[in-house]
């Protein structure tokens, strides 16, 4: 058969092998695990600031509070010790990934139970400093989880993990919104976190059920790791405990970061960059999301029906299409798409605050769009990431890429508020939400660097094909 009707047969072939990704056990096996670290998430956060509001905490209390979350902007701060020091026991009948897992998954759950047994009208400090500790033990798994991730599959299988990690990662984030909420004002806020805390068993049950990954090294790296033992060597006749202190540090820290710049050279930096500024115009929009809901006249109710409900459902279809598309382009050639689709999906909120009133189809269109957006890019951004890491530190190198992926959208996040102010009272003179509109064209415009260097990498990684 030729013609047509084999291409079109070559094509469906190849839509259902996409799809036949997603029964493979390693990838199904992220479904749980994704969910375990989308779990703590707003139980620190959102959630958090409703429990403490609720119980009369002031709103500049609950926003200092809110600076637990930079807990997870500087978990590459310890990610060498994730990666390199063996836990007692643990590592031995665990293996190194699933030992830090299961730890990190036990103060977890500890922690939101300990939280559960405290009153913040009278116990304020003690329920923050565990929250820091589930905050802390959650940004921990997220580096030996995100490890374990890279190391468990192939580069074939990389889109399609990382659509199920987002998939379970999006679940818990459900249960740990909306569904704390019923459970709080149907029940009470300590059954709520009670009942998050027992949830916290489906990753330490996942954990303990799955294989621990094979070990593989690049190639060079050996010869990085014997410049470590060169470098010990030289230490000559110093205290133990400073020898060991140093030989951590050059091994576990120098060694990770001269690896990334010997591999790429120049373009590490562009990279590095790229990393950075990939979802700035994202994050910082979304900070002010909801406020234009509510300003604009929507309902909670409309608000949590559309934008989490359905919004929900619309980042899961996107998570699936971004990895079916890994699978069949190859990460590099997509970033500049996701990018563009990034930055341009702003813009129908623009729509929606020249609109003026609370039109739910424009909305949900406008929803539709971000989500779905959103939920695809961030299957293309994952599989480009775990690329980029040598699987010798695997931990260190992850960590590092995403917490400078988080930081300039928070820095920028942390005055859209104050933008916003002022554009209103610049423009809403000519249009009631005239400073929405402009401030949702300004977060598209912050997308263009990003753009751009999302080209000069892709022709870096030209020759990239996509897995057969």
């Amino acid at each position: 058969m030729s013609g047509p009707a084999a291409a079109d047969t070559r094509a469906d072939k190849g839509w259902r092998e996409s799809l036949a990704t997603y029964t493979h056990p390693r990838v199904v096996t992220f479904l749980f695990l994704g969910f375990s670290a989308g779990l703590p998430f707003l139980l620190v956060f959102a959630t958090l600031s409703a429990w403490l509001r609720e119980y009369g905490i002031s709103r500049t209390a609950i926003g200092f509070i809110s600076w637990i979350g930079i807990t997870y902007s500087f978990k590459f701060v310890w990610s060498p010790v994730v990666d390199r020091v063996p836990l007692p026991l643990l590592t031995r009948w665990l293996g190194r990934r699933r030992s830090w897992m299961l730890l990190a998954q036990a103060g977890i759950a500890g922690g939101l139970l300990g939280m559960s047994f405290c009153d913040p009208r009278t116990d304020l400090w003690g329920l923050v400093a565990l929250a820091l500790v589930v905050a802390f033990s959650s940004a921990t798994q997220d580096i030996a989880l995100d490890a374990f991730r890279i190391e468990a599959t192939d580069a074939s299988l990389q889109g399609a993990t990382a659509a199920t990690y987002q998939l379970g990662y999006r679940i818990a984030v459900l249960a740990a919104g909306a569904g704390a909420l019923y459970i709080a004002e149907f029940g009470s806020w300590p059954i709520a976190y009670q009942s998050m805390a027992a949830l916290g068993l489906v990753g330490i049950v996942t954990t303990l059920i799955v294989s621990e990954p094979e070990r593989q090294v690049a190639a060079g790296t050996s010869e990085l790791e014997g410049k470590v033992a060169t470098f010990a060597a030289g230490l000559g006749t110093m205290p133990g405990w400073v020898r060991k202190a140093l030989i951590f540090v050059y091994g576990a820290i120098v060694c990770p970061f001269v690896d990334f710049f010997a591999r790429y050279g120049w373009m590490a930096v562009v990279l590095l960059l790229f990393i950075g500024l990939f979802r700035l115009s994202d994050i910082a929009m979304g900070v002010m999301a909801n406020p234009f809901y509510i300003d604009v006249g929507f309902s909670l109710s409309q608000i949590a029906n559309v934008s989490k409900i359905y919004g929900f459902v619309m980042s899961i279809l996107g998570a699936l299409l971004g990895g079916m598309l890994v699978f069949r382009i190859g990460a590099a050639r997509l970033l500049a798409p996701a990018v563009f689709l990034i930055a341009a999906s702003n813009l129908t909120f623009s729509w929606l605050a020249l609109v003026g009133q609370p039109d739910t189809l424009i909305l949900t269109i406008a929803i539709s769009v971000d989500n779905l957006v959103g939920g695809m890019s961030g299957s293309i951004f994952i599989a480009f990431l775990s690329g980029l890491t040598n699987t010798a530190y695997t931990a260190t190198q992850y960590a590092l890429f995403t917490s400078i992926m988080t930081l300039p959208g928070k820095l920028m996040g942390g005055s859209s508020g104050w933008i916003v102010d002022r554009l209103q009272a610049e423009f809403s003179s000519a249009h009631k939400f005239g400073g929405y509109a402009i401030f949702f064209l300004y977060t598209a415009l912050l997308g263009l660097p990003a753009l751009v260097l999302a080209m000069i990498v892709r022709r870096r990684f030209e020759k990239e094909t996509p897995p057969s």
